[in-house]
């Protein structure tokens, strides 16, 4: 962290009701280039078609250029290119591509928010926050569920949540603590950016695109108040239990030891959101049964997915109930598939790079599902990978006619692949 960041940092943790209203200063082409040294150089390439190479020809001009342009006023936030990844088996995701140049700029100013936002966001909070992760968030509803013995969980879904996010409340959020004219004229016109897509920019009235640097940011600012504030300082203290709220960007989940605390959250709860122009989907939003199950023999009961994991209940080696952790099936399902088109266009690869290439893919996804409970899932998908390398080995011979498992056996003699591993063992993980 910067001296001119730490200097925020002190003024805002300082006073948490002082607003900022002198920080375009620090846009300076120095503070440009920091900010082009913390900005991903492979991401997807926006309207330009520029990259991270042209940028960094005449480095210095370019952030000289850059800093003059957003502090004069004259800066033009070009359209964000959209595109869309799969989010389920039935939906895709919208994301968005700036240009390089934004991503620059917007970091730039995140730079600058993120030390003032930081203050004051609560513990509940995980998401594109510095030091904080999606396996601490795990973990700590892990330890919650535990120590309440199970509980009622609300499993939330906000519908669209960056296309929904109502700009006028962002604004007024925003005046709490920030009210630099030359950040907030940023800010507004990268939210009235437009999107460009199928060779057309429209120019939606409503939402932040996805994909941006700010956008993250943003979003936490946006559900800091409206969600996290009020959960915990107007809603826990009337409850007759306890209870747990977990956010991770726009995902959250709700604990609560009492059947009925949950069930009046959940009716207030779509009623808090419409007033900020959210919604919750009401097919995906759920009440779970997951209290402790009774008797012996397998546990059975509720079960929830959260970042790309099944919470259920299960029995540990000693026969105590325990919380556990699996691979969710739709995750599982697309990393496979990811997999499968991975080696469909690389199968006339030299095979030592594909080796080496799928070892990295495959230690990346044990880093991530690498959960102690887990293995039998790491298992599945390392077969899996072995079974598709075997097939597209095969598809490189004469007449495709394959090669037998034997024979591919005897391969990964000469290139093994990385054998699943634990990274993540029970209570490793301190929130």
């Amino acid at each position: 962290m910067s001296t001119e960041q730490q200097r925020i940092t002190a003024l805002a943790a300082e006073d948490k009701g002082r607003c900022f209203t002198s920080l375009n200063h620090l846009l300076s082409p120095d503070w440009v280039e920091a900010a082009y040294r913390r900005t991903r150089k492979d991401g997807a390439k926006g309207v330009d078609g520029k990259g991270s190479e042209e940028f960094r020809v005449e480095l210095k001009a370019h952030c000289r250029q850059l800093s003059e342009a957003a502090r004069s006023g004259s800066y033009k936030a070009p359209p964000v290119k959209r595109g869309y990844v799969p989010k389920d088996e039935h939906e895709s995701r919208p994301i968005g591509m700036p240009t390089f140049t934004d991503k620059v700029l917007q970091r730039s100013v995140v730079m600058i928010l993120e030390p003032i936002y930081e203050q004051d966001f609560l513990d509940c909070s995980y998401g594109f926050r510095p030091e904080r992760s999606a396996h601490q968030a795990l973990e700590t509803i892990w330890q919650e569920t535990m120590k309440m013995g199970g509980c009622w969980l609300l499993d939330v879904d906000i519908r669209k949540f960056f296309d929904s996010l109502d700009r006028k409340h962002l604004r007024d959020i925003l005046d709490r603590r920030v009210r630099d004219g030359v950040l907030r004229r940023l800010i507004d016109k990268w939210l009235k950016a437009g999107v460009w897509e199928s060779g057309q920019c429209h120019y939606p009235e409503t939402g932040s695109p996805q994909g941006g640097v700010i956008s993250p940011l943003l979003s936490n600012i946006y559900l800091h108040t409206v969600l996290d504030e009020w959960f915990v300082k107007e809603i826990m203290p009337l409850l007759r239990g306890r209870a747990f709220l977990v956010r991770y960007a726009d995902d959250f989940v709700m604990g609560f030891a009492c059947k009925e605390d949950a069930a009046r959250v959940l009716r207030v709860l779509a009623k808090r959101f419409a007033r900020f122009g959210l919604s919750l989907h009401p097919e995906k939003t759920r009440l779970v049964d997951f209290t402790k199950p009774r008797g012996t023999g397998k546990a059975n009961g509720g079960t929830f997915d959260f970042l790309g994991f099944t919470h259920y209940w299960g029995v540990s080696r000693h026969g105590n109930r325990v919380v556990q952790r699996k691979t969710a099936k739709d995750r599982l399902r697309r990393a496979i598939t990811r997999i499968s088109q991975w080696c469909s266009k690389c199968c006339h690869a030299d095979r030592k790079w594909q080796h080496w290439m799928l070892g990295l893919k495959l230690r990346g996804h044990y880093a991530y599902y690498g959960l102690t409970g887990n293995m039998q899932q790491l298992k599945h998908f390392l077969h899996a990978v072995e079974r598709l390398w075997c097939y597209w080995l095969g598809r490189r011979t004469r007449g495709h006619q394959g090669i037998s498992w034997a024979a591919y056996s005897n391969s990964l003699a000469l290139f093994p692949l990385p054998q699943p591993r634990i990274v993540r063992s029970a209570l490793a993980v301190k929130p």
